[in-house]
């Protein structure tokens, strides 16, 4: 997949490539991390900055990163998994307003005049604007006749939907971790790579070095990722050759989530009250940073399908350790929230999981095998719609009639905060909200590995090898009442007769 980042992310992944590599070895230490400096930036002519030596400051503050550390100790008090490196940083434009060539000088200078901050002067061509000065206010823009005046938004601060980056007086991009909903969508925007998220490899790598039984959790978006031959049967085989204990797929959680969650929709149709999903992390926290009471009395309760796999797999195997792997960064965020116990020890996105590959020289490969754990509806949860879609198909497989029912599906920051505003204000007209942050749906995550009409053209290729499994029974093959499908753990109390586990 092309992207306005490549060159940034392949070097970014193969930082992380060196540093899972010295991992395996052992060899985690300042001396070989500096002999890795030298080793990707030999100099002695700057490939990438203005200069080696800004070079091997990033590349040393990626190896911190990697490491699922901040990159520098001024940042250490940050818990925020989205971090700036500021060398990166202080290469993008400060003005936000620039004179074009459109500018004719002229003798009225509306611009001059519409100023207050005094951030404008006669040039020898055009009119100047002094940064230093300028407030962004936009007046001289408005008040050009000649539209000379540009406001440059930087790309960063245009991929927020909730106002969390500024800059600060050097210029420097700076995220409020109190609005910060870690959705992502600013990483892949910045041209200079100075946008970028913490690493748990090597926290991985130690894991299955120690001998834990370490469990891998893919995505529903992981089928297509990386072609229609590469199966999920074929991710299993690689993650095993590379010493994990096994990989579960995340559709299957997707079917549990569906299952409880059509009982949350059935009880709040009785009541006449409206509920939004609650599997795209990133909406979760717009919901509960920028719409408090919506989040406390609209939300669902059912966890995630990563956090439903997590503890499903804690339940049958005691001590473990679960990885989920997908395109999303805001499950980073997720899998740190104490608040919701029991979920993934660690996240990984499909670069790092490629880069993981690479240092073990694992490489995908089709294999004839098959696996299936999860329905098509559970499946189908990586695309917008497919959440709305699976629930709905567990209230009908529950006699529920689900005809009249209408939903509100929002993919993209923009129409997921419509939605909510809606909510909030008491017009949304729809039953239920289906809020996914990324445009498609996890399939457009800010990780994904190829472009969105590619992967989905490979998906629907492997969907059609699957069967045709209803979800109620798919899920009365697990221990279902021996973990909490509930955010804050607590174990339902009554029975739910339609889900009686099968007979082993």
């Amino acid at each position: 997949m092309v992207t306005n980042d490549e060159g940034i992310v392949s070097f970014k992944h193969k930082v992380m490539e060196e540093v899972a590599r010295l991992a395996w070895e052992g060899k985690l230490s300042d001396d070989y991390f500096e002999e890795l400096v030298y080793k990707l930036i030999p100099g002695p002519k700057a490939t990438y900055r203005c200069c080696i030596y800004k070079e091997r400051e990033l590349v040393r503050q990626r190896i911190n990163l990697s490491l699922g550390k901040n990159p520098t100790p001024e940042k250490k008090n940050s818990k925020n998994v989205i971090q700036v490196l500021d060398p990166a940083c202080d290469e993008c434009p400060i003005a936000s307003y620039v004179v074009t060539d459109n500018c004719r000088n002229c003798m009225g200078k509306a611009c001059i005049n519409s100023c207050p901050f005094g951030a404008i002067s006669v040039g020898r061509d055009r009119t100047h604007i002094d940064p230093s000065k300028c407030k962004e206010c936009g007046k001289c823009a408005a008040a050009c006749p000649y539209n000379a005046i540009a406001h440059l938004e930087r790309p960063c601060k245009k991929a927020c939907s909730v106002g969390a980056i500024t800059y600060n007086d050097d210029g420097l991009c700076i995220i409020d971790e109190e609005k910060c909903i870690q959705c992502g969508h600013c990483i892949h925007t910045c041209p200079f790579g100075a946008i970028t998220s913490k690493s748990y490899l090597v926290d991985i790598i130690n894991e299955i070095r120690a001998g834990k039984k370490v469990i891998a959790m893919c995505a529903p978006a992981t089928e297509g990722q990386f072609g229609s031959d590469i199966s999920m049967a074929s991710v299993r085989e690689a993650l095993k050759e590379m010493g994990f204990f096994d990989m579960v797929e995340v559709g299957l959680g997707g079917d549990m989530t569906a299952v409880y969650e059509s009982l949350e929709w059935m009880e709040a149709l009785e009541e006449g009250r409206k509920l939004t999903t609650s599997c795209c992390p990133a909406f979760i926290n717009m919901m509960k940073k920028n719409f408090p009471d919506l989040y406390h009395n609209n939300k669902s309760e059912t966890i995630s399908p990563m956090c439903a796999v997590s503890r499903y797999l804690k339940s049958i195997h005691p001590g473990c350790i679960t990885v989920f792997i997908g395109p999303c960064i805001a499950k980073k965020a997720e899998s740190q929230d104490k608040d919701i116990p029991d979920n993934a020890d660690y996240v990984m996105t499909y670069g790092e999981f490629r880069a993981l590959l690479r240092s073990k020289d694992t490489k995908l490969k089709p294999v004839e095998e098959g696996y299936q754990e999860a329905s098509l509806w559970g499946k189908r949860f990586a695309g917008s719609g497919g959440v709305a879609g699976a629930v709905l198909e567990c209230m009908a497989e529950r006699g529920c009639d689900t005809s009249s029912i209408t939903l509100k599906k929002c993919a993209g920051s923009q129409e997921c905060k419509t939605a909510l505003m809606l909510l909030k204000a008491g017009r949304l007209q729809e039953d239920f909200i289906e809020g996914m942050m990324c445009p498609g749906g996890c399939v457009g995550g800010p990780s994904k590995h190829k472009a969105e009409n590619e992967i989905i053209k490979a998906r629907e290729g492997l969907l059609k090898k699957a069967d045709n499994r209803h979800v109620m029974d798919n899920i009365k093959n697990y221990p279902m009442d021996s973990f909490s499908m509930y955010r804050d753990g607590h174990m339902e109390p009554e029975h739910d007769p339609d889900i009686e586990r099968k007979e082993q």
